[in-house]
């Protein structure tokens, strides 16, 4: 995997079921993994393996849904010896589902515009 996330910034991450309260569009978002035309957001972390997230594979955002995937297996893809990435810090802050484009294009939501942005294009900007 590369850019695989620290154990600090993993211990930032809600555990699963804290935030269960929190509407699904204004969820947290704290990292972000992908590959090809495949990604994965993640909201809660069980502290071990578990996280609770976004999921949309190979771009298809009809059969995209939030639910569990497992840290091993994330660590484990590889396409033609090419890995996962985790997008750092710096790149993709923590935010809230509803800023993330690809989250709104796939559940039909208008993206909310961070301020000083013009458009969702310039999200992460």
């Amino acid at each position: 995997m590369w850019n695989t996330p620290t154990r600090k910034r993993l211990s930032t991450i809600p555990r699963l079921n804290e935030t269960e309260e929190i509407a699904l569009r204004d969820k947290n978002i704290h990292l972000h993994f992908f590959i090809a035309a495949s990604d994965w957001y993640v909201a809660e972390f069980d502290g071990r393996d578990l996280f609770f997230g976004y999921v949309i594979l190979n771009n298809d955002y009809q059969m995209a849904e939030w639910g569990y995937f497992s840290f091993k297996e994330l660590k484990a893809i590889s396409i033609n010896g090419i890995e996962i990435d985790c997008e750092l810090p710096e790149f993709f802050p923590v935010q809230k589902a509803s800023n993330i484009p690809a989250i709104c294009k796939a559940n039909g939501w208008q993206p909310q515009i961070p301020p000083g942005k013009k458009d969702p294009q310039e999200m992460y900007l």
